[in-house]
């Protein structure tokens, strides 16, 4: 089993091998305007600081959010193009799920509650009971209104770049916690999965359901003039 991981649904365009017992090289870069410029080079160079090539990749596997629509879409269609090249299976993984099984790396149990930046004031977050299990589904909110929802919240310890944004909101962030993704702990936790026997999504060369949770800025506009030939 050869594992390239890739993640760009935070600022962090990250990018890891793991061959099925261990991660073995690992790049990542925190800038949010360039995940298209970055990603690649990320590639690149875990591949040639292990000494293997593309050819030898077994699957791949992708965050698929949530995260911004521009650029989440990097990675998801990186991923694709990577599985379809090379005729392995894509494998997707909810990217605050990777952000999880990293805080409990660094010695986090639970439960705690993941929240990464979701701009515009609000941010993707959800609650863990553990780790390795998730006992919500992913959302986008204000914080002031999960606090609201959901009583007693705040009282949890927190992970992510959302609750170091909004400490209002959310509990403490124990020290040497990520605040970014990390495809070395995603490339883990699908690899501890397919060892397992554990449904890792996989929808051929495209994961399933990329979590935007948004509807992108760029629409059509309602009353356009449509102009025709004479």
């Amino acid at each position: 089993m050869l594992l390239l991981a890739l993640d760009t649904a935070t600022p962090a365009v990250t990018a890891a091998l793991h061959d099925g017992t261990q991660v073995v090289a690992e790049s990542s870069r925190t800038d949010a305007r360039r995940h298209g410029e970055l990603l690649l080079p990320a590639v690149d160079r875990v591949l040639r600081t292990t000494g293997h090539t593309l050819a030898e990749v077994t699957g791949v596997v992708v965050g698929v959010g949530p995260g911004p629509y521009t650029g989440l879409r990097v990675g998801l269609v990186t991923a694709a193009t990577f599985g379809a090249a090379l005729g392995v299976p894509v494998h997707g993984l909810c990217s605050l799920d990777g952000i999880a099984y990293a805080a409990g790396q660094a010695g986090l149990t639970g439960p705690f509650v993941v929240a990464t930046d979701a701009r515009r004031k609000e941010v993707y977050w959800a609650r863990y009971d553990d780790p390795r299990t998730r006992a919500t589904e992913p959302a986008v909110d204000r914080p002031a209104e999960i606090a609201g929802r959901f009583p007693g919240i705040a009282e949890l310890p927190a992970v992510g770049a959302g609750a170091l944004l909004y400490p209002d909101a959310f509990g403490e962030v124990p020290a040497g916690m990520p605040e970014h993704q990390s495809a070395a702990a995603l490339a883990a936790l699908a690899a501890e999965k397919l060892a397992a026997g554990e449904s890792v999504a996989s929808g051929g060369f495209l994961p399933d359901r990329p979590l935007y949770l948004r509807r992108p800025d760029a629409q059509v506009p309602a009353n356009y003039k449509v102009v025709t030939p004479k």
